[in-house]
């Protein structure tokens, strides 16, 4: 049975339905809201009533977001990456990613703990490998040169 979203009441209650289930920005929820068949001007209106009403925040957004992928083992970097792939603001997720209050190097050594048992690279080939995880992950390469080698990661 398809929902017919030719109403404002029958957008809102869509997208709102939307948002019980988990956050969303702006975008994500405009382009779920037209795959199912509302027009740009109703969900224009519904958006900008439920961010009034606080409903809708990019902060919320930004912040749930960046915990859950965090929890997940990924860097900063992948993180940021996919935020602007999902049309928020640079700016405003280099905030968030700053404000977040995840501390970065325990995630790096998290990541690398759960994939590698703390098994330092005794090659330089298993040292590549490594360091190509923890990359794609979206560590930054001073901190997986300073796991990789040993050093103190306090620092960051």
């Amino acid at each position: 049975m398809s929902v017919v979203l030719d109403t404002p009441v029958a957008v809102r209650r869509t997208a709102m339905d939307l948002l019980a289930r988990r956050e969303h920005g702006r975008v994500e929820l405009t382009r779920k809201l037209r795959q199912r068949g509302a027009t740009d001007e109703l969900i224009e209106l519904a958006l900008d009533r439920l961010a009034e009403e606080g409903l809708l925040s990019e902060a919320r957004y930004l912040e749930s977001f960046i915990r859950y992928r965090s929890n997940a083992g990924y860097g900063p970097a992948r993180i940021r990456e996919e935020l602007g792939q999902r049309g928020l603001n640079r700016g405003d997720v280099d905030q968030a990613l700053r404000d977040c209050g995840v501390n970065w190097a325990e995630r790096l050594q998290d990541a690398w703990q759960r994939k590698y048992a703390g098994q330092r690279p005794h090659d330089p080939r298993s040292r590549a490998q490594q360091t190509r995880f923890l990359a794609y992950r979206g560590f930054p390469m001073d901190m997986i040169g300073r796991l990789l080698s040993g050093r103190d990661l306090d620092d960051y």
